[in-house]
C-alpha cells in the first residue's frame, strides 16, 4: 500500500546551511498498518511525512501509494489519496465557516467544492451522526463557526474531516503536541477508534515515547535521516521506554537526546 524506496532529501545543498534531512529512507506499509514514528529533533520524522505528501520534491527515490507512483505528482494531486492532521489545531479547517460547512468541504474533496447548492438534509444527518461519535457534543453545534471551538474540539473535527472519505493513507504529524495532556489523550483515543473502524493505513509522528509504544501495531525510530529501528508484533507489545532507549543506543551508537520525548 505504501512504499518509500531510497528517499533522499538535502536542504540548501552546497551551502554552509546544507542539511541532509533524509538519507536513503526505505519503508513498506501494508494495508491497515498503524505505524508510530519517533526520533530526536531533526531525525527526519516530519520531513518523511512532507515527502509523502509532496510538500516539496525529493532528490532521489520513489514514493508509491496504493500502486500509484506519486513521486512526480504535485501536493495538490496527491491530496486525493491522503488525509492529514497537523500539530496546529488552527490548520486544516476554515475558522470563519460553520462546522457543517467544513464537513461538506471535506466530503466533496475531489469534486468541484462549491457550497452554493447547499447542504442537503441527508448530508446534514450524516454529519450529525459522525460528530456524535466524537462524544464532544458538536452534533448540537453544527452551525457554530469553527473558530469558536477549543483546540481539542477543532483537532477532533480536523481528524474527522481528514478521514471522512477514507484516504489511502492517513498522516498524523504530532497532532496532539499543542494540546493539554487530558485533551491530547482524548484525541489520541478518537484517532485509534477512527483508524481501527475504517481500517486506515496510518503514520503517526509523535514526540511521546509512551504514546509511540501504546498506539499502533508497529513503531519505527529515525535518526539522522534514516530508519534505525522497526519494531512490531509481540516485540512491540512488550516494549518499554527503557528498552526502546537501549535499542536506540545500540542501533545508533549514540544517546537519545530529546527532552520532550523523555519528559512526556
Amino acid at each position: 500500500m505504501l512504499d518509500l524506496i531510497n528517499i533522499r532529501k538535502t536542504f540548501n545543498p552546497k551551502t554552509v546551511n546544507e542539511k541532509i534531512a533524509l538519507n536513503g529512507v526505505d519503508l513498506h506499509l501494508n494495508d491497515g498498518d498503524f505505524v508510530t514514528v519517533i526520533g530526536g529533533n531533526g531525525a527526519g520524522k516530519s520531513t518523511t511525512l512532507n515527502a509523502i505528501a509532496g510538500v516539496w520534491p525529493v532528490d532521489e527515490g520513489k514514493i508509491v501509494i496504493d500502486g500509484i507512483d506519486v513521486t512526480p505528482l504535485s501536493e495538490h494531486r496527491r491530496a486525493a489519496l491522503l488525509g492529514r492532521v497537523f500539530q496546529d489545531p488552527m490548520t486544516g479547517t476554515a475558522a470563519t465557516m460553520q462546522i457543517e460547512e467544513n464537513l461538506a468541504l471535506a466530503a466533496r474533496r475531489g469534486q468541484v467544492r462549491l457550497l452554493r447548492r447547499g447542504i442537503t438534509r441527508a448530508e446534514r444527518e450524516a454529519y450529525r451522526e459522525k460528530l456524535r461519535m466524537l462524544g464532544l457534543g458538536l452534533e448540537n453545534r453544527m452551525t457554530t463557526k469553527v473558530g469558536l471551538l477549543s483546540g481539542g474540539q477543532r483537532q477532533a473535527l480536523t481528524l474527522l474531516m481528514a478521514t471522512l472519505k477514507k484516504p489511502k493513507l492517513l498522516l498524523l504529524d504530532e497532532h496532539t503536541a499543542a494540546l493539554d495532556p487530558r485533551t491530547a489523550d482524548k484525541v489520541l483515543q478518537l484517532s485509534r477508534q477512527i483508524i481501527e473502524e475504517n481500517h486506515l493505513m496510518t503514520m503517526m509522528v509523535t514526540h511521546n515515547m509512551r504514546d509511540a509504544i501504546a498506539y499502533g501495531n508497529r513503531l519505527i525510530m529515525m535518526h539522522e535521516g534514516k530508519i534505525i529501528l522497526d519494531i512490531s508484533g509481540e516485540e512491540k507489545k512488550h516494549l518499554t521506554v527503557e528498552m526502546l532507549l537501549e535499542q536506540f543506543a545500540k542501533a545508533s551508537g549514540d544517546e537519545f537526546v530529546n527532552d520532550r520525548a523523555l519528559l512526556s
